[in-house]
């Protein structure tokens, strides 16, 4: 098959492999702006520490049982996804529970909580956690985004950033604390949020456009993709598609410098064929969301989660942190 009939192949088993899973990450996770036009606090303090309690107990509940559906009502968009697509892989995995857990501890709380119109309302937590406990291991903080739909929806967790303590961002918070955020469209940004998502995508899959600073995130994956990409007897193919809609559309604050912080999300795929008599890598995790027979073929689909600093206009995005987890995979 030819590189443009291997990359349409691709394009549609990614197509399809993203309908299916859209319809079961957004059903219950969408958001929609409406309400209000009156600027309010998107939370108090109390009510943002209170959140923070529920979704460390529910996470917890869930990591120990692995069971997605303990905190599936804690979670949503990029987070979501990847949490509950893990959770349902190590269940299949290990379907007594986890035998390794150790309970997630969220402390030295710091809310980025903005004022803002309507709905959804959101706010950032700054958290140390214990998971960077173990010796040797580099200090880092936690960086949590809180979205509510409605007065109706509990507080959910969209993204996770982990951060070490100078990459954290000075948000800029006015006379009483409260934090501002960021307009979708905003004009004198090096990219507008609502244009991120897009913009991150197409970089990732051909380098264009030049607007993301050269980093771990950015340059350094396209170059271990182009290593990867042919090997004896196996080629690898990678498509990356926005995704920032519902409760996958970009969150952001200012920062003080007069940047933005930004919260987005992307869908990647990568495609795996192999020739006649050479065997494909279908580990354990691949395995238990797969659908199909790996053959020659292994399709894996995955959600991103980054945080980047935006500067103003004429200089580049900085990708401070990237998580991304399997969310299915298909064989062929």
């Amino acid at each position: 098959m030819s590189r443009l009939g291997r990359r349409s192949t691709l394009r549609r088993l990614g197509t399809s492999l993203a309908t299916a899973t859209a319809m079961s990450m957004t059903a219950s996770g969408c958001v929609t702006v409406h309400g209000e036009l009156e600027v309010v606090r998107s939370a108090t303090k109390s009510e943002a520490a209170q959140a923070l309690k529920d979704f460390t107990a529910a996470y917890n509940k869930a990591d120990k049982a692995y069971d997605p559906a303990l905190d599936a009502g804690r979670v949503t968009g990029p987070l979501g996804a990847i949490n509950q697509a893990g959770l349902r892989a190590r269940q299949v995995q290990s379907p007594e529970g986890n035998p390794r857990h150790v309970p997630l501890e969220l402390t030295d709380a710091k809310y980025a909580i903005p004022k803002k119109q309507g709905w959804p309302r959101w706010f950032v937590a700054d958290t140390d956690s214990n998971r960077d406990q173990d010796s040797g291991r580099l200090d880092t903080r936690w960086l949590l985004v809180f979205v509510r739909g409605s007065a109706d929806q509990l507080w959910e967790v969209s993204h996770l950033a982990v951060l070490t303590p100078n990459q954290v961002p000075d948000f800029k918070k006015d006379k009483d604390g409260w934090a501002e955020p960021v307009r979708p469209d905003a004009p004198d940004l090096a990219v507008p949020p609502k244009d991120l998502s897009e913009q991150y995508a197409s970089y990732m899959q051909n380098g264009e456009p030049e607007n993301f600073a050269p980093g771990p995130h950015t340059s350094a994956v396209r170059q271990a993709r182009q290593k990867s990409a042919r090997q004896v007897g196996r080629t690898v193919q990678y498509l990356d598609q926005r995704l920032d809609t519902g409760a996958f559309a970009p969150l952001g604050l200012v920062t003080a410098d007069g940047g933005a912080t930004v919260f987005f999300a992307t869908r990647q795929f990568e495609q795996q064929t192999v020739a006649q008599g050479v065997r494909l890598d279908v580990n354990a995790d691949v395995r238990a969301l797969m659908t199909g027979t790996a053959k020659t073929r292994l399709t894996k689909e995955r959600v991103s989660s980054q945080v980047v600093q935006v500067p103003v206009k004429g200089k580049q995005v900085t990708v401070l942190a990237r998580i991304q987890g399997l969310t299915a995979a298909k064989g062929s």
